[in-house]
């Protein structure tokens, strides 16, 4: 009998979720929604605590219908702002500039922190609202089987450097893909309501975090005229995988926990939120998790990992040729093409899984005198 079955059978005993943040919590939603008893133990001791009111985007292109849309039918209703995004400004390495939009939001800025207003508080109130139990500063040394975890990445293959700060600036987009700003990924500017975002984020040569953001600084200043009225700085940290590995020991792992995060992009949310519903959907009807996950997510994840391996190999020119293409189609149209797990994506996913796995798990630094944000968040540096 799957651990799905057997949690779903003995419906009197309480489902245990290790870590509280967006993953973790839509599973409490679900769950305690659905009459379950339920108890969420999170080791810091607020929801958020790695984030610092910083935007983050849920992306809104994988398929045709509205992500909120999507995630409102597994029974997770977002009350608090959100910002659409239906247009921005893309800039490559020679200075190029292309404006990519659609009809419908390419993607949703959410705040992330502890803070009222963010996607964090959010979900931990419609969890508290459902009636699960949340439990803070209680670290879990074991985790009990038929467990769903939720206890994000363990290790850092792309770092975010940068600030969070006021402005009188007009709401804005903004992206440049250009490795002296942010080696492999890409540097960006967001502003909404009058709070905005900076960040280099990077996946590569993490040491060298500061000056790359100060480049990205400077190149948005000269490019856009930034003013950034109190800035703070912040940073964080994400997991990519070639393999997912969703059960352990009839465990049910979620998020990135999972290695669920997009590789290209690391636009991650709307993966932590879905197979966080999945998971305890899965729970509620008996039914396999790693199935729902399959069906749901298709050929998504992998076609990730086989963007960012044609991202890497084929150099700024090829990037400058794509964000062509989306500037001149509905973008939104576009970017569910390059994330559809075509044919091409399933003939390239095993060369970019065997051939370049080193550099999809590049290790950044060595933890020996880096105060990158990974090091400094676990305490290595």
């Amino acid at each position: 009998m799957t651990p799905q079955a057997t949690l779903a059978e003995n419906s009197d005993a309480p489902i245990t979720i290790v870590g509280a943040g967006p993953s973790g919590l839509a599973s409490a939603i679900v769950l305690a929604g659905a009459g379950r008893k339920v108890i969420v133990r999170e080791r810091r001791r607020s929801v958020g605590a790695r984030f610092h009111g910083d935007f983050q985007g849920l992306e809104n292109w994988s398929i045709k219908r509205d992500v909120l849309e999507e995630i409102g039918e597994l029974g997770i209703t977002l009350k608090f702002p959100l910002h659409p995004v239906r247009s921005g400004v893309a800039y490559d390495s020679t200075g190029n500039e292309y404006v990519v939009g659609d009809e419908q939001p390419l993607y949703y800025l959410v705040r992330r922190g502890s803070g009222e207003g963010t996607l964090d508080a959010a979900l931990l109130g419609a969890a508290q609202e459902a009636g699960a139990e949340i439990r803070f500063d209680d670290e879990v040394e074991r985790v009990p089987r038929q467990a769903i975890v939720a206890t994000g990445p363990r290790r850092a293959d792309v770092i975010a450097s940068g600030y969070t700060f006021r402005t009188d600036m007009e709401d804005a987009n903004h992206v440049c893909f250009d490795d002296r700003l942010a080696p492999w990924g890409y540097a960006y500017l967001l502003i909404a309501d009058g709070f905005g975002t900076l960040a280099a984020c990077m996946f590569c040569d993490f040491k060298g975090h500061a000056a790359y953001l100060q480049a990205a600084v400077e190149y948005f200043q000269t490019r856009l005229g930034l003013k950034m009225i109190r800035p703070k700085p912040f940073g964080g940290y994400g997991m990519l995988s070639r393999v997912t590995r969703v059960e352990r020991r009839g465990r049910l792992l979620v998020g990135e926990r999972a290695g669920l995060q997009d590789a290209l992009a690391g636009f991650g949310l709307r993966y932590a939120l879905i197979s966080g519903a999945l998971a305890a959907r899965s729970i509620l009807r008996g039914e396999s998790y790693k199935t729902l996950l399959r069906r749901r997510f298709r050929g998504v994840h992998s076609a990730g990992i086989v963007n960012r391996f044609v991202f890497q190999a084929t150099g700024e020119k090829a990037h400058s040729s794509v964000l062509g293409l989306l500037s001149n189609n509905a973008a939104r149209r576009g970017l569910r093409r390059l994330y559809g797990g075509s044919l091409i994506h399933k003939a390239l996913f095993p060369l970019a899984a065997l051939r370049f796995g080193a550099q999809l798990t590049h290790p950044g630094c060595n933890h020996i005198d880096c105060d990158c944000p990974w090091c400094r968040m676990t305490g290595m540096h």
